[in-house]
């Protein structure tokens, strides 16, 4: 398998989940082994943020990344599931706001833009990160680990002590390949509480936040005219989260992926202990999806 970036560079506009305005993607084309990298437009000394596990520093809600200088890029983890089913290894992600625009509150946006650029096939070849042995973490009754395994799994429960989660829909066992992705778990969006959403927008936070960007629960229902797109696209969406965290780690993962209750703060730890010990993994570079 050979890396890949896209064909050519191309615009997405859409509106930011905190600030409420409108923010501005531009996407470009990248070198070999340049990665996925993140600049601040809206700065005059912009300098790279690295999509990069390591330059996690709040998962409060989302994943953002901060560079050494202090520039910040919040809620990167739908773009980064979206860049993740794509199998993009290089990329240049220019940015006019501190935050990705939430769009629907799904990956499917994202993907749809990609794609239309095109992707091409680049003269390296691609790597992964084949995971050697168990590793697990926790934090309180919350879980997230990874088991070697010959591809990429996704294994996720959730639990909600709310009328609007079915015990029955709380769970999903997900192979990982692009087609899956796309048509099983992109178009899963975001979730969040009435009463949620109120405390942020009185706290000047969430102020894009809309039932055109989430799904929205008060304390008995969902209150979307719509409804849901999937029985259980609450855990779908759990999951799309989790591949856009996960795709932090560099390259894309081989090994079988397991939560309960898990988030941003718990895949990012889980990442931090997989690298702690070279004896974890082992960076390859064939492998057929």
């Amino acid at each position: 398998m050979q890396q890949r970036t896209i064909n050519q560079s191309i615009m997405l506009e859409g509106i930011g989940l905190h600030s409420g305005k409108p923010v501005q993607l531009r996407f470009s084309p990248a070198a070999v082994n340049t990665g996925i990298v993140f600049l601040r437009s809206d700065l005059a000394d912009a300098q790279a943020i690295n999509a990069n596990f390591r330059a996690v520093n709040d998962t409060m809600m989302s994943s953002n990344l901060t560079n050494r200088a202090g520039q910040r890029i919040g809620t990167v983890e739908h773009l980064m599931s979206a860049i993740a089913a794509l199998g993009l290894d290089n990329l240049i992600i220019e940015v006019s706001a501190p935050e990705i625009p939430i769009m629907d509150g799904s990956a499917l946006p994202f993907i749809t833009t990609l794609q239309s650029a095109g992707i091409a096939l680049q003269a390296a070849p691609k790597q992964y990160i084949k995971v050697q042995r168990p590793i697990e973490v926790q934090s309180g009754d919350k879980i997230a680990g990874f088991r070697p395994f010959d591809g990429f799994s996704l294994d996720f429960h959730i639990e909600f002590d709310h009328p609007a989660f079915d015990k029955a829909h709380e769970k999903i066992q997900f192979d990982f390949t692009e087609t899956n992705f796309i048509s099983q778990i992109a178009s899963a969006r975001t979730f969040g509480f009435l009463k949620d959403i109120e405390y942020l927008k009185a706290n000047n936070l969430g102020l894009g936040g809309s039932m055109e960007n989430a799904i929205v629960l008060d304390d008995h229902q969902v209150l979307n005219p719509e409804g849901l797109r999937f029985m259980d696209e609450f855990v779908r969406h759990k999951v799309l989260d989790a591949v856009g965290d996960l795709y932090l780690a560099g390259h894309q993962i081989l090994g079988a992926f397991y939560a309960y209750k898990s988030g941003h703060a718990l895949n990012n730890l889980l990442l931090r202990q997989l690298f702690s010990d070279p004896d974890n993994y082992e960076i390859v570079t064939k492998y057929e999806s």
